[in-house]
């Protein structure tokens, strides 16, 4: 049966929300055959995060390893990931009705290694409100995401992308930074492989004061180098000239 991964990393005492991660998941109506899998990882080692899990959905499952912030976390957990494609969910964000189907419709029908969407921001007052930028819906011009990172204007959330996950394996996963690693992962795919964008949200995305990007210490941390390696990683895909191409439909 054909799969579609789920990779969420999760910090015990910032697991409140994740009970509404799940109940985003069983509202998904797969096309048929299909079905998901979530593969949760701690992000460190109590085993207290598995407490908030179902323990009778086969389709769950929970491992633990070394603190070392979400990437590391995310990139332990495809060593559980056995489906054909792989998204990363947070465990404080919910999955819009029909999200999946969308994202595997286009992978299984057009000719690209993986797909993004617009996020719906929602904040402590239940107010919403949509992405600024996001880009026109269809195939995506091949430094769509590269160039809204260098001028500080990234088009879409990181956590929409949806990718081949033997291309995320190719790519080293997630990389190794202390944040937006997931922004890390979608300029590599891009600059590997063309990407389309959906037209409809498939992620309300949670603002609140315990979210990793809230915290003080975050807002704190210079991002210049980090952007530095992220543009870095993908000029030098570019100019080894290595691209991936997806399997004939």
């Amino acid at each position: 049966m054909p799969t579609i991964s789920l990779v969420t990393a999760v910090l015990a005492g910032l697991d409140e929300h994740i009970g509404e991660t799940y109940e985003s998941l069983l509202t998904q109506d797969l096309p048929e055959g299909w079905e998901w899998e979530w593969v949760v990882q701690e992000d460190g080692e109590t085993g207290e995060v598995a407490q908030r899990l179902p323990s009778d959905d086969p389709r769950v499952s929970f491992g633990t390893g070394r603190h070392g912030r979400a990437a590391a976390a995310r990139t332990l957990a495809m060593a559980r990931v056995t489906g054909k494609y792989v998204r990363a969910l947070d465990a404080d964000d919910r999955l819009t009705p029909g999200a999946l189907a969308r994202d595997i419709e286009i992978l299984e029908t057009q000719p690209v290694g993986w797909v993004c969407s617009p996020a719906i921001d929602v904040f402590p007052d239940g107010t919403e409100k949509a992405g600024p930028r996001d880009p026109r819906a269809g195939l995506l011009p091949r430094t769509t995401m590269y160039d809204g990172e260098r001028e500080g204007l990234l088009p879409v959330l990181g956590t929409t992308v949806t990718a081949y996950a033997d291309l995320v394996r190719a790519l080293g996963a997630w990389q190794a930074l202390t944040l937006s690693e997931d922004v890390a992962l979608m300029i590599a795919l891009e600059a590997a492989a063309p990407g389309w964008m959906l037209d409809e949200p498939s992620l309300w995305y949670r603002k609140w004061p315990s979210q990793t990007t809230a915290d003080k210490t975050h807002d704190a941390t210079p991002w210049g180098p980090g952007r530095d390696v992220v543009l870095g990683r993908a000029d030098a895909l570019r100019a080894l000239g290595w691209s991936w191409n997806p399997p004939a439909h």
